[in-house]
């Protein structure tokens, strides 16, 4: 689902994954395809035929889990709304205007610009230095750098579900990616996106991202 840009070397290899962690790792993948650009008529409609989400915390889970799930939950239920709405040509020229525009976006979705306020700065070199040490690299054709939000989500996904012949990594490198490079601005992001007066489908997605990456802050929190 994801429009990748970042990739390890070596051939695909299918592997199991746990239910809850492909569930993650297809959000991710979703997230990443929906901040690359605006959706197709058939992720929309994917979207929008989609399952809800159950709100039940397991036995184990921390106090608050379930309000956290049934926030989650509800996040979801209006993205798959908004998408049963929406055009590809509306959404595509909201992309645009949101995103890109002439000469300065309405909201930027860099780790860089949000962290100190200008663009290929330290943050970005930090995610480069990261990306190699965890042996993934930027794929040569991609035209977004490795610190915008779709190329972050792209790599949680892999670090989750493994690519090529990378496996999984473990929950410990998961968290420190995360931490370091993603909970450290996405949220204030998600409400600038979430307030923009040009924000419609885009906005729901906000909402969804803030949910989906508060609860994985949460759990991660736990670990």
């Amino acid at each position: 689902m994801s429009d990748a840009s970042i990739a390890a070397p070596g051939a695909a290899a299918p592997r199991w994954l746990e239910p809850e962690e492909a569930a993650r790792a297809g959000f991710y993948a979703l997230l990443s395809r929906l901040y690359a650009g605006g959706p197709d008529a058939a992720l929309l409609a994917a979207i929008a035929a989609a399952a809800p989400l159950p709100v039940e915390a397991g036995d184990a889970a921390a106090a608050g889990a379930k309000d956290a799930a049934g926030d989650l939950a509800s996040a979801w239920d209006a993205l798959r709304a908004a998408s049963a709405r929406a055009t590809p040509e509306a959404v595509a020229q909201e992309y645009d205007e949101l995103f890109i525009g002439v000469g300065k976006s309405e909201v930027n979705l860099h780790a860089s610009h949000w962290l100190t306020g200008f663009m290929m700065e330290r943050p970005l070199a930090e995610v480069r230095g990261a990306l190699a040490r965890l042996g993934l690299e930027r794929r040569p054709e991609a035209s977004m750098v490795e610190d915008h939000l779709s190329a972050l989500c792209e790599t949680m996904r892999i670090l989750i579900a493994g690519h090529g012949k990378r496996l999984p990594a473990d929950i410990g490198e998961q968290k420190a990616f995360f931490d370091h490079h993603v909970a450290a601005w996405v949220f204030p992001c998600c409400d600038a996106i979430s307030v923009c007066p040009l924000a419609s489908f885009y906005r729901d997605v906000a909402q969804f991202t803030k949910h989906f990456l508060a609860l994985e802050r949460d759990s991660f929190a736990m670990e």
